[in-house]
């Protein structure tokens, strides 16, 4: 019984503060789509691929110790990728107005277990990150000759700019989800603040359980139109009954 009367006293306050559950998930919803159709600057993402093999012509099939430990050095190939060693060199070749350590935090580097990485570049212009990932991969299977006195890193696919290509971030209609499902739980969370911080007392059941004593009475709230009504009836009940004395 307890819990029917919890549940529908949820109920009633979510039915009253409709209204404010509402307003704060449609400014919400709102203040998302603006800020993301019109504030956030889209941002592009272009990617290639590197294969991770040692080059040998006398070999025609894969030897697994080299494959081993061609798996083995993908970890340190992320690492120089992303390294002021080969982004500076990047930069400096694209001219553009950062270095490397401000270049890196548009790049990742990213493996599947394979002899295969996957650099993406993030920027506004799509173009320039086609050609900051190109870079990079080009930059570093000459770099990495240097580095460890081996030839055992190609191309394997380059970047390229799509046509009507479509920015990875920001998701409008995400971002709108995201705000819709905050704005609606942010709405509910107030209106139940609301009435936990509302101890004003409004009707009979709210006297019985501030004083915790049973109630023997309501007076009822008398409404002035409504006995002005009553008395005017009842006065021309009266009036007909006194010409209908008068009659007989």
């Amino acid at each position: 019984m307890e819990e029917t009367i919890s549940l529908k006293e949820l109920l009633q306050t979510l039915r009253k503060r409709l209204a404010l559950i509402l307003a704060i998930t449609l400014t919400a919803v709102i203040i998302s789509g603006v800020v993301s159709f019109f504030f956030l600057t889209p941002i592009y993402q272009a990617s290639t691929q590197i294969l991770v093999n040692k080059k040998s012509e006398d070999q025609l099939y894969y030897n697994s110790n080299e494959l081993q430990t061609s798996m083995q050095l993908i970890n340190t190939y992320q690492r120089i990728l992303t390294s002021p060693r080969i982004l500076d060199i990047v930069a400096n070749e694209l001219n553009l107005d950062m270095d490397g350590k401000q270049l890196i935090g548009k790049v990742t580097v990213q493996t599947d277990d394979s002899q295969v990485m996957n650099i993406s570049v993030q920027d506004e212009n799509p173009q320039q990150a086609v050609d900051i990932a190109n870079t990079i991969a080009s930059v570093f299977t000459k770099e990495v000759i240097d580095i460890f006195e081996v030839d055992n890193v190609s191309v394997l696919w380059t970047a390229e700019v799509a046509d009507a290509q479509s920015p990875v971030k920001p998701q409008p209609m995400l971002n709108i989800a995201i705000a819709l499902v905050v704005g609606l739980m942010a709405g509910v969370g107030l209106a139940f603040l609301l009435e936990y911080l509302d101890n004003t007392v409004k009707n009979e059941q709210d006297v019985e359980k501030v004083l915790e004593l049973p109630i023997l009475g309501v007076i009822s709230v008398i409404d002035e139109a409504k006995m002005v009504e009553a008395s005017a009836r009842r006065q021309a009940r009266n009036t007909k009954a006194r010409g209908e004395t008068v009659g007989s």
